[in-house]
């Protein structure tokens, strides 16, 4: 894919989450229930996937992306048990404390997503320069 599509794909998902986080203010209990499991089964999908990329990718990608890529699995890894500790909370003060700490999760996850894609940007740009310097210091019967 190139990557002017994967930026394209990029910005319709995050379209899409802007839709669902405004509708989910008026869904019922269960409606959301069903919602989280779906976006943790859609979040796992997308981290295998990534996993598989990296390691089909091995060698043709930095190793600081595949460091990255492994600190990343094992943050989910620890967010989701996070997560699931939170729920077992049974009396009113700590559920609020777990929604109020739920809503900074969200809150660092957004600002964490929003500097990935300055990476994102910075990498895109940075392999465009890297063409373009290949381009340059092609032999002249090559550029034709």
């Amino acid at each position: 894919m190139a990557l002017s599509d994967q930026l394209t794909a990029l910005a319709a998902r995050a379209k899409d989450l802007e839709d669902r986080a405004a509708a989910a203010k008026t869904k019922t209990k269960a409606d959301l229930q069903q919602d989280v499991k779906n976006a943790r089964e859609s979040a796992q999908t997308q981290a295998d996937s990534l996993r598989a990329s990296a390691d089909k990718s091995k060698g043709q990608i930095s190793d600081w992306w595949d460091n990255v890529r492994t600190s990343w699995d094992k943050h989910l890894k620890d967010v989701r048990k996070n997560m699931d500790d939170r729920k077992a909370a049974h009396d009113f003060t700590s559920a609020q404390r777990a929604a109020e700490q739920a809503d900074d999760d969200a809150a660092f996850a957004i600002d964490y997503a929003y500097a990935a894609i300055e990476e994102a940007e910075y990498a895109v740009l940075d392999a465009d320069l890297a063409h373009v310097e290949a381009d340059e210091l092609a032999p002249s019967d090559a550029k034709s």
